[in-house]
């Protein structure tokens, strides 16, 4: 299963492709998309939906595993990344591939093992667990491979269901 990992914003966009079979995960890509400061904001979110859709169509994922919204302190921040998730969850849709929304505490969860882990924890168990040299740069495609991780790692680890079989009892 193609896994794409989505840390939405407006500014930069990160992004992580891991590829997983069974308990086995690896890292394909990762990388950001980024809009100019400049633009009006709804060029930018043009930008995003024609980069996402454009991404997805070259990764070709399965699924795409993007971060709930929280709002922390800022919230003018979070209504603007508000604006490019909906562009994102838009641009999927679009594209015809499966949406899996995690909150930052089932990262956290699923990477380390704590909910309440800190940033550089999981980078470095993202980093671990992909087998990488070092932590992915920029921060935002390396919470990118996070959400792709989590997926990965909670996906896995159902019981497939077996299609329509009927029980007779």
């Amino acid at each position: 299963m193609r896994i794409l990992g989505i840390d939405p914003g407006i500014a930069t966009i990160g992004f992580g492709l891991v590829e997983a079979a069974g308990a086995s995960i690896r890292m394909v890509t990762y990388g950001t998309i980024t809009t100019p400061a400049g633009l009006p904001l709804s060029r930018r979110l043009y930008q995003i939906s024609t980069d996402m859709e454009a991404l997805i169509g070259k990764l070709r994922p399965d699924g795409i595993s993007i971060e709930e919204l929280f709002f922390n302190t800022n919230l003018t921040t979070g209504i603007a990344v508000a604006h490019g998730r909906g562009v994102i969850l838009c641009a999927a849709e679009k594209c015809g591939v499966p949406l899996y929304e995690y909150t930052p505490g089932q990262v956290k969860l699923a990477v380390t093992g704590y909910g309440k882990a800190e940033k550089r924890q999981v980078m470095d168990m993202t980093r671990r667990l992909l087998h990488l040299q070092a932590v992915p740069r920029p921060d935002d495609a390396a919470d990118a491979l996070a959400l792709a991780l989590c997926h990965a790692r909670s996906y896995t680890s159902r019981i497939p269901r077996a299609g329509n079989v009927k029980e007779t009892i």
